[in-house]
């Protein structure tokens, strides 16, 4: 198929490479020149403007936001509505608020411009690795894609699937997020209770890699901190300083709309906000976790 990427930046650069890895034709733009240097590099064809990307498209076309949420996305869609025409599809595969996605969506259906809100997992192993995406929208619009979502997830039939209607794709991907927030603290806090008892001197990166294999508890996330300990026993150098992206306080303001109790992943919330404040072993392996799975940049000490 051909699709039109917009943000050509780690994740938007990364699927647009594993789509054309799978012979699709990808168009990329981003708004800096370096992006749209290295991107060519990589085999995606480049162009220096939305109107250009657009124009190299041939009908229905499709086009993929992966950019930053909020005014970013909004910015992209009022350049480009202007220049589509009805059968097109908008797809956001980034980490926008689902009440976004819906007024989106109702947007451009007045023009007859199919919206797909897809939230998409995977960070900076997704390329080799494929992405987890949760995707909402009309189905005849996602089953016409079917082939781009089959590329990008880890097989063609597994690790992706329609969630429901539109809004749907960003709200479950919403819930996974605050999920992660819950399973990164309990991790960090176990470790730090490990580091902590220094007559046992437990080699942490250790303890780690025998939990991998066979325990109740491994996960990618457990991989991923096994990764870093391997590396930084101690975390050296990486400030006890975590940042929060979004979803994790979109989660908890929902449940507590809902009625839903949901403690651990509001305590784990309010927790990388008390590490903005305080030195921690916990808050470090977190912050390391983050740039483990993301690429997100470590603020050194």
């Amino acid at each position: 198929m051909e699709l039109g990427m917009i943000g050509l930046g780690r994740m938007g650069a990364n699927m647009a490479e594993r789509l054309v890895r799978n012979g699709h034709r990808v168009v990329g733009f981003d708004a800096g020149a370096p992006a749209r240097e290295q991107a060519a590099a990589r085999g995606i064809e480049a162009v220096a403007s939305q109107a250009e990307l657009i124009a190299a498209l041939p009908g229905p076309r499709a086009l993929w936001l992966m950019v930053p949420a909020g005014e970013p996305v909004d910015r992209s869609i009022d350049e480009l509505l202007p220049q589509l025409a009805a059968g097109d599809t908008v797809i956001d595969g980034g980490n926008s608020n689902y009440k976004d996605s819906l007024r989106r969506s109702a947007r451009l259906a007045e023009h007859g411009i199919a919206w797909i809100d897809c939230g998409t997992s995977g960070g900076v192993w997704g390329l080799t690795e494929g992405y987890s995406l949760m995707i909402g929208g009309e189905e005849a619009a996602v089953e016409r894609l079917r082939p781009i979502f089959s590329a990008l997830a880890p097989t063609p039939d597994s690790g992706w699937g329609r969630v429901g209607p539109s809004g749907a794709g960003h709200f479950a991907k919403m819930v996974h997020n605050g999920i992660e927030y819950g399973m990164m603290q309990a991790y960090a806090e176990g470790f730090a209770i490990m580091q902590r008892k220094s007559d046992f001197g437990l080699d942490l990166a250790q303890v780690a890699q025998i939990w991998r294999h066979g325990s109740v508890v491994r996960s990618w996330l457990l991989d991923l901190s096994a990764n870093a300990l391997g590396r930084n026993p101690q975390l050296d150098g990486i400030a006890p300083y975590v940042s929060d992206s979004g979803e994790g306080r979109w989660t908890v303001a929902e449940a507590i709309d809902l009625d839903v109790s949901a403690p651990v992943i509001t305590l784990s919330l309010l927790e990388r906000l008390r590490s903005r404040e305080d030195d921690s072993f916990a808050d470090k392996l977190l912050a390391a976790m983050r740039n483990e799975f993301g690429g997100h940049a470590i603020k050194k000490t």
